[in-house]
């Protein structure tokens, strides 16, 4: 993976999903093939894809359930894949990359063969000037994908999620939109995998509306079956004005758990994990240093110097 595509050691960052020139962007600001190793690629058959945004969303988000078609290709929970969807003149490219992360535990069969899931969000974009509106590349070439039709793909790329060594710690997991998918996958392997864990889990979900809320609405929720455990706890963010398409409300989220933020964020047993779309990283910052005031920077330090501040961020 290009340097400048990781942040530390346990962060790693990837650019906007399906920027196109038509809107104006330099080819810089894209997604470039040459910024990651896709020399080795694999080739995916869908295996399904559901809708998993109610009926009543306007947003169309599906859960693609794919097998590589390689035992070579082994990916693991916090990591990403590379898709290569069909490019087109425009891009100069034969493909269009973009990355998705691992949305569930990755299962193996007899043949050594793993499929796990990926969460994608149908796209379009607007020209600023025409006021055209554009299908992003590839969230529309998968979402359009149906069952046994193959895609390409390529990775896995960044570290896996760290387990901590201290089945006491606190996890403090804050995701934007689609960014609840890897952190489904997490705690489903920790109350899987983890039989000893004993600490907190603190989920901090964001959208635009409760309809939004990925895998925890009335149509699917994933984490139901956690919310008996005394140590899993889920707060809200949504939007104070969701048919406006506000920023999502991380201060009002952030300061209705800010006595008790306020003691774990101080204690070296708390591990952060920030998933999502990357401008939500000012907007924590902002709501996180509301909560600790002068702290927070030295805090914030603390958990980047012990690689305890974790971001899958796009």
């Amino acid at each position: 993976m290009a340097a400048d595509a990781i942040r530390s050691a346990t962060t790693y960052t990837n650019k906007n999903e399906d920027d196109l020139p038509k809107l104006g962007l330099n080819r810089s600001e894209m997604m470039q093939l040459q910024d990651y190793d896709v020399a080795t690629t694999y080739q995916a058959t869908v295996l399904s894809s559901e809708r998993i945004s109610p009926p009543d969303s306007e947003h169309e988000v599906r859960e693609i359930t794919i097998e590589v078609q390689d035992p070579d290709f082994q990916a693991k929970v916090g990591q990403n894949l590379g898709v290569l969807a069909p490019g087109s003149e425009a891009f100069g490219h034969d493909h269009h990359f973009r990355l998705y992360g691992v949305a569930d535990v990755p299962q193996t069969n007899s043949e050594g063969l793993q499929r796990f899931g990926i969460c994608v969000r149908r796209c379009t974009y607007l020209d600023p000037y025409s006021g055209e509106e554009f299908p992003g590349i590839a969230s529309n070439y998968l979402c359009d994908l149906g069952t046994n039709d193959t895609l390409t793909i390529t990775g896995p790329y960044g570290q896996p999620f760290k387990f901590p060594a201290n089945y006491n710690a606190t996890l403090i997991l804050i995701s934007a939109g689609t960014g609840i998918a890897p952190f489904r996958a997490f705690v489903k392997s920790i109350y899987a995998d983890q039989p000893g864990f004993a600490g907190r889990i603190m989920l901090f979900h964001g959208g635009q509306a409760g309809l939004d809320m990925l895998y925890r609405n009335d149509e699917k929720d994933d984490f139901a079956m956690y919310y008996d455990r005394e140590t899993f706890d889920a707060i809200n963010a949504l939007s104070k004005r969701p048919g406006w398409n506000d920023d999502i409300d991380w201060e009002t989220a952030i300061k209705s758990r800010a006595v008790e933020l306020t003691k774990l964020l101080a204690e070296p047993t708390t591990y952060v994990y920030v998933a999502g779309v990357k401008e939500v990283l000012k907007e924590l910052d902002a709501a996180l240093a509301a909560v600790a005031g002068s702290l927070w920077s030295q805090w914030k330090a603390e958990l980047e110097s012990d690689g305890r501040w974790i971001e899958l961020v796009y």
